[in-house]
């Protein structure tokens, strides 16, 4: 099993070089330590100084200096539209104020399907609709913005 040890940024690299490509969830791509399979079928062991948020389009560096790549696995989300800016970061703060992950896209926020949220985002005016996408929520106020290890 081959071991990835760092990670290199989407648009860093040229993803055309890939060997093979993990398909993970945005769960799945919140790790330090992990086993994952390759669409071909090949194992790769996660292994990286600290626990990393990984995107669409990163690159996993393995011992050998071959790439993998990661891709987000679509998800069922809520995309949130609002009438006007005021209202969208109301909608937000109310978000925010329970928790909930958040993925911010131009002038529109997706959250994973909640009815819970849902019922009350339609409550405060919001339009929603229902979308299948990669999931790549906000890191939040204390998010390191270098997560990218580079192996040091």
């Amino acid at each position: 099993m081959k071991r990835a040890i760092r990670t290199l940024p989407a648009g860093q690299w040229n993803s055309a070089t890939a060997i093979d490509c993990v398909l993970l969830d945005s769960d799945e791509r919140q790790r330090r330590r992990s086993v994952l399979t390759g669409e071909n079928g090949m194992k790769v062991l996660l292994d990286l100084p600290r626990s990393t948020r990984l995107h669409d389009g990163d690159g996993l560096v393995l011992e050998d200096g071959t790439i993998v790549s990661v891709a987000g696995r679509p998800e069922p989300l809520i995309e949130i539209t609002a009438p006007d800016p005021h209202r969208l970061a109301r909608l937000a703060w109310h978000l925010g104020n329970r928790h909930a992950d958040v993925q911010i896209v131009g002038d529109k926020l997706r959250i994973r399907r909640d009815h819970v949220l849902e019922e009350m985002l339609r409550g405060l005016g919001a339009e929603l609709a229902p979308v299948e996408a990669p999931f790549d929520p906000e890191g939040g106020a204390y998010h390191r913005n270098d997560e990218h290890s580079d192996g040091a």
